[in-house]
């Protein structure tokens, strides 16, 4: 005989307040340094590069519109043995003047390779099917540190006929896969000041600061990291090379709690997207929201003149300006909570342009709490 009561209500109610407290109870997720923050000096350079690209099906520049084709062209047969008479013309078609892109990454030796993004600096329609040439990769300091080479990937594909045409994505650039061949490293010297090392906090926070000291000198069981400022931390590490990248790993694998970010509302004026963190508070505040549309619609008449007459017959233009200003009521918006502001914004009904004009107004009434960033 089977003796299981049936499961009442108020005993799931009680389970899920008890599941509630529980998830309430739990603390922040925590994070890894490396995620927060990465060692002075260990960073990734930047590399350029002009090139040109070959082999295309007659969709490379147009010549006459881009001289400097023609010249890199001949200067490089020039270095190849083979001169171009002065004052030839040359209908190139097949050839591309290319800017040659990629990043060097920390600690690269010569010898390993990088991915490059190849990129049409003139008129030509298309790179698919093209081979980049020998192109020297220089950085900041005009040093070449990589040679670029390779057939190209394009992405994108088009065709034309008769007057029309259709094209998905873009073809006028593309990338090589493992393109690059490093000829030369970056020097960088990690802890040549006795040990001492740099850790660089993606942002500024004095709280996560506080809270990364604490958590990697609990890790050391010593006193081996200290705060310059909200985002730079000092670490006293060892002097041999290979207790360093130890020292340095354990380091990154510290579990760090970061503080709560700031209330901030970021506003995208080009593309109208409005992007709330979960710190942003209102307070009670009343908001009217109307739109004003105005419609200028304009007809076009015919006035013919009489039979025989001397006039002329003249296109009238009759226009109607139309002016609709919706009705708005004051409405109340409050929220404590992410969600609160949420649903106090859509009661609004208000498109994302007009809720930019509303949050700024809201922020200068002192009702929203949270700091406004428009990119």
């Amino acid at each position: 005989m089977n003796n299981t009561k049936p499961f009442s209500w108020w005993q799931g109610r009680q389970l899920l307040v008890l599941a509630l407290l529980c998830l309430l109870a739990f603390p922040a997720q925590a994070e890894r340094v490396q995620e927060l923050a990465g060692f002075a000096g260990v960073r990734d350079n930047q590399l350029v590069g002009y090139g040109l690209v070959v082999g295309l099906d007659s969709t490379g520049d147009q010549t006459t519109q881009a001289p400097f084709t023609s010249q890199s062209l001949s200067n490089m047969l020039s270095q190849l043995g083979v001169t171009i008479p002065p004052g030839t013309n040359m209908q190139l078609r097949n050839v591309a003047a290319v800017m040659v892109t990629a990043d060097l990454p920390a600690f690269a030796r010569p010898g390993q390779r990088l991915n490059v993004v190849v990129s049409s600096i003139a008129n030509a329609s298309s790179l698919r099917g093209g081979t980049l040439l020998m192109t020297p990769m220089k950085g900041a300091d005009g040093d070449t540190y990589a040679i670029a080479q390779g057939n190209m990937l394009v992405g994108g594909a088009g065709a034309q006929a008769g007057g029309s045409s259709v094209q998905i994505n873009q073809q006028a650039s593309g990338s090589i896969p493992n393109g690059a061949l490093v000829e030369r490293e970056v020097a960088l010297a990690l802890g040549t000041n006795g040990g001492l090392l740099e850790l660089q906090l993606n942002d500024t926070d004095f709280g996560t600061v506080q809270r990364m000291v604490e958590a990697i000198n609990n890790e050391f069981g010593q006193t081996v990291a200290s705060a310059r400022n909200g985002r730079v931390i000092a670490l006293d590490g060892p002097t041999t090379d290979n207790a360093r990248v130890n020292f340095m790993a354990r380091v990154q694998n510290v579990q760090v709690t970061p503080t709560q970010a700031p209330a901030k509302v970021v506003l995208n004026a080009r593309t109208g997207s409005v992007v709330l963190n979960s710190a942003v508070t209102l307070r009670q505040a009343a908001v009217a929201h109307g739109n004003l549309s105005i419609t200028i619609d304009t007809n076009f008449g015919v006035s013919q003149p009489a039979p025989f007459g001397e006039g002329e017959t003249v296109v009238v233009p009759d226009t109607d300006i139309e002016i609709e200003q919706q009705e708005a009521y004051l409405q109340i918006v409050e929220g404590a909570q992410l969600s609160e502001v949420v649903d106090a914004l859509n009661a609004l009904g208000a498109t994302p342009q007009d809720l930019m004009s509303i949050l700024e107004a809201l922020k200068a009434s002192g009702s929203l709490r949270a700091e406004l960033e428009i990119i």
